[in-house]
């Protein structure tokens, strides 16, 4: 009986996490180095990174529904998970903000007549 248990939770784990994967993460994108990018590169980045922000808030979003959707009998292993990728998602979004702002900075340090 314990087997068949520890065999039905071990299922059940593994078809939530199957659902997981259903979260598609988004691609990171490229940022040019804003020392020697043009105006129009940094334009056309920080339409990718719009782009790739708005695609980041529905990866979240998906992640949070499947959570829901697991409800507060889903295993431990499976909430964890769906927390760490919550998690490292957001800290990517920041990450790549900052680096964007960064660049940003750079190519007004570079180009002081390009506003």
């Amino acid at each position: 009986m314990r087997r068949l248990l520890s065999c039905w939770v071990a299922a059940l784990a593994s078809v939530a996490a199957c659902t997981a994967v259903a979260c598609d993460n988004p691609t990171m994108v490229a940022i040019p180095d804003g020392k020697t990018a043009t105006k129009d590169q940094l334009l056309a980045a920080q339409a990718e990174v719009k782009t790739y922000m708005a695609a980041m808030e529905q990866y979240l979003a998906c992640l949070n529904e499947e959570l829901e959707a697991a409800g507060d009998d889903a295993p431990a292993e499976f909430k964890s998970l769906m927390v760490t990728r919550h998690n490292t998602a957001v800290s990517e979004m920041e990450a790549v903000a900052q680096a964007f702002n960064e660049q940003v900075r750079a190519f007004r340090e570079a180009n002081p007549d390009a506003n």
